[in-house]
């Protein structure tokens, strides 16, 4: 039993969508709670709910019913401003496709969310971030001018620039080869234990779920299945 506050904790989060005649229910009535430093992969079937799950605890979504506390706060209940403070101050997100801004190098990137987040001396933390990645030398280059596995990596560093509680991926090696996908995930694991980050990945991958420390099935908008594994060696357990 721990006594440490839940990174996340989701009371009854329902969510649903008005569809033709009659609603649509993607999640059904879920509790769950993620404590500090684990690794959990969200897995499940498409139409399983994965993403909108993961949505509603990044407060990108809000649940149709339910509660949702993210280290405390109340996500479900806070205003548009509060909730955007929140996800800056204790959230970082990695997205299957990058989403890194155009107009912005691989340094301007990751250096905005530093700079909103009031860190001091915010060019020395993103040049360290950037080298952290194996990116040192490419902080000029726009994402254009990065490979797919380059601009995953940039968007690492700027999921961990506010050194985050909390880090959530949606797919985060989706859109690359398996190289790449591997590189990419063992770059995340080494951050996450580096910064003793929680993490919560949603995958449909069996080999990426296998290296986290937790798996949670979802079916048909419900949590089917939790299942804790043994910790892998070299990184934090929950």
């Amino acid at each position: 039993m721990t006594t440490a506050r839940p990174v996340l904790d989701l009371r009854g989060v329902t969510r649903t969508l008005p569809s033709g005649d009659s609603p649509l229910t993607i999640l059904h009535a879920v509790d769950l709670v993620i404590q500090p430093g684990e690794f959990v992969a969200i897995l499940g079937p498409s139409g399983s709910g994965k993403s909108t799950l993961l949505g509603i605890m990044a407060g990108l979504d809000r649940p149709s019913a339910g509660e949702v506390y993210l280290d405390g706060e109340p996500l479900h209940s806070l205003s548009e401003d509060a909730l955007a403070l929140v996800r800056r101050r204790k959230l970082g997100f990695v997205f299957q496709s990058f989403q890194l801004l155009p107009n912005l190098t691989a340094k301007e990137n990751v250096l905005l969310p530093i700079e909103l987040s009031g860190v001091r001396d915010p060019g020395a933390r993103a040049t360290a971030l950037l080298a952290a990645v194996g990116l040192g030398a490419r902080g000029h280059h726009y994402p254009v001018q990065l490979s797919g596995g380059e601009q995953q990596r940039v968007a690492l560093a700027r999921a961990f620039a506010s050194e985050p509680p909390l880090l959530l991926a949606d797919e985060p090696t989706g859109n690359l080869d398996s190289t790449n996908g591997t590189a990419v995930m063992t770059l995340l694991e080494e951050l996450r234990a580096r910064h003793g980050t929680t993490f919560v990945l949603v995958t449909h991958d069996p080999a990426l779920a296998a290296r986290a420390e937790r798996q949670i099935h979802l079916r048909d908008g419900r949590v089917e299945r939790d299942e804790l594994r043994a910790s892998r060696p070299g990184l934090r357990s929950a």
